[in-house]
């Protein structure tokens, strides 16, 4: 699902709601879990699952094309875990 199809959902389930509401919402909720993971938090939504940030520390890297040594960057990664209703309804419990 890519956000114009999601947009389109919630604009279907609720007609009282205009496309700029919805859209303003979803990007609100977006920039909320974008803000909070940059400040290092965690965001959790129950049922669904965990956003966190994982820190990977620098190391040596290797060129794939000339096979020469690369340093390779401390880095701050996103991190999902899904949540227990997520898993089971996935997996058709």
């Amino acid at each position: 699902m890519i956000r114009s199809e999601l947009v389109q959902k919630l604009m279907d389930e609720n007609p009282h709601l205009s496309q700029r509401d919805v859209e303003r919402v979803i990007s609100t909720i977006f920039e909320e879990i974008i803000t909070t993971m940059a400040n290092g938090d965690r965001v959790e939504l129950r049922g669904f699952g965990a956003f966190s940030v994982k820190q990977r520390s620098s190391r040596q890297g290797r060129n794939p094309r000339t096979g020469a040594a690369v340093s390779v960057e401390e880095k701050h990664v996103p991190f999902f875990k899904t949540g227990k209703l997520l898993r089971d309804r996935l997996n058709g419990k």
